[in-house]
């Protein structure tokens, strides 16, 4: 069973520079002394001045603007793009140009979109199709041990402008927290669980900072939270162990009530929401470390979904597919068992992981590869002119081109295969989770 690779589908995109204040020394007059050592403590003053400012505006976490994509009266299905037998030219000719109707969705059941700070085009994305998504979860959290000590990192990336545009416009912000703390920390003792537990609530809801002179109490009225543990206690060996993978469920379960205990910014009537993050099961037999029907049985009233990673099939060292479609479905019969059973009635609780990345393999002279977001592969289609092919087996176009001797294999979402799982998400009655709208092609959205 091939490990999880959480942050190999960072790409090659650099981080958003922060912004940055600059001065020009102005030129000092015929009958006037010019006082550097006067001057530079201003100077000082100043800068510390704007960045305090664009700190407590959230200024310093915005990306870079992105151009709008290219507007049509056709959605992609009236323009006769979703389709198997799709070539390079027409992917290169269409993908920036969208249907200019933004609000309509295609696909009527909840849509969880992740957007990370590496991929700055994800911010602008997700408010222009802030209807098409009901959650939106920005990957701006670590809960992380310091000896004794637990540190909540990330509070930098809060932009309170960009979260209340999201909300305004009607979707759920719900920021992802990564559990990375030592299990033997968090688990085994009941004042650091609690610690753990009141940092990520009380994240959801205040910041107190002082900076210089000026004392700044901001509401960050959150929705919620994502929740990512799973993984990291596989690694840590918590699930093999009966108690500690007892004690693990329990945290989960204890935070989502905490959270259920505390008002939203919305209202008094609605509480903080709680989605956690799951693995896809991998193998027929179901070992200690995957998520189980009965774990999901355990969480479902403590939770309000579930995250359920269905892609990084392949890697470098079986290369191949990211999400067969057959492997989406074992997942789903697997987890919510068969239809009819106590498991099924959760459907609507789940998630179905998609992937808007896709994989660069390398498939001679070892192993190897990168992964590569949707202006990574806009560039490989102009530069080499493959032709795609469709696998059936899997339901995803995929096409092979060499470099310097070297043949790659290239996997990367299509309209046609989004398409066949969005359909197979509706027959289920799930929602999406879509990883991450920074890392799409942008006629994607015309789908949801």
């Amino acid at each position: 069973m091939p490990p999880r690779r959480r942050d190999r589908r960072r790409p090659r995109d650099p981080s958003p520079e922060t912004s940055r204040a600059s001065t020009s020394a102005a030129s000092s007059s015929s009958g006037s002394r010019f006082r550097p050592a006067l001057l530079a403590p201003l100077l000082l003053l100043l800068l510390l001045l704007i960045l305090a400012a664009l700190h407590f505006s959230g200024r310093l976490s915005l990306p870079r603007p992105q151009a709008p994509p290219q507007r049509t009266r056709l959605s992609v299905h009236e323009r006769g793009l979703v389709r198997r037998d799709v070539s390079a030219s027409e992917i290169l000719a269409e993908h920036a140009t969208v249907s200019e109707n933004r609000s309509r969705r295609h696909f009527r059941n909840p849509v969880l979109a992740y957007v990370t700070p590496w991929n700055s085009k994800g911010y602008d994305m997700a408010k222009l199709y802030s209807t098409k998504f009901t959650h939106i979860s920005p990957v701006w959290y670590d809960l992380k041990s310091d000896g004794n000590k637990l540190v909540l990192e990330g509070q930098h990336n809060f932009d309170a402008k960009w979260v209340s545009e999201l909300q305004s416009n009607g979707s759920l912000v719900l920021p992802r927290v990564v559990l990375e703390a030592f299990p033997g920390v968090v688990l085994m003792k009941k004042k650091l669980r609690d610690k753990a537990i009141d940092l990520i609530v009380n994240e959801c809801s205040y910041n107190c900072q002082f900076v210089i002179w000026l004392s700044v109490n901001r509401d960050k009225g959150y929705d919620g939270v994502v929740l990512e543990s799973w993984s990291r206690w596989a690694v840590y060996g918590v699930l093999d162990d009966s108690e500690l993978r007892n004690r693990a469920l329990q945290f989960v379960k204890h935070l989502g009530k905490t959270l259920h205990l505390t008002s939203s910014n919305l209202s008094t009537h609605h509480h903080l929401k709680l989605i956690y993050v799951v693995p896809a099961p991998r193998m027929k037999e179901l070992n200690n470390q995957e998520f189980r029907p009965e774990d999901l049985l355990q969480l479902a009233d403590s939770v309000d979904g579930f995250s359920l990673m269905t892609y990084d099939f392949s890697g470098p060292q079986n290369p191949g597919p990211s999400a067969p479609l057959s492997w989406i479905q074992y997942s789903l019969k697997t987890l919510l068992a068969a239809k009819g059973s106590a498991s099924h009635g959760h459907s609507h609780m789940i998630f179905l992981g998609i992937n808007f990345y896709g994989n660069d393999f390398l498939l001679s002279k070892g192993d190897g590869g990168n992964a590569i977001t949707g202006r990574d592969f806009i560039y490989l289609l102009d530069k080499y002119k493959p032709s795609l092919q469709w696998d059936e087996k899997s339901s995803e176009h995929f096409f092979v081109y060499s470099d310097k001797g070297l043949r790659h294999a290239v996997f990367y979402p299509t309209l046609m295969s989004l398409s066949l799982r969005l359909d197979e998400a509706q027959d289920w009655g799930t929602g999406l989770s879509i990883w991450e709208i920074g890392q799409g092609l942008d006629y994607f959205f015309d789908v949801l």
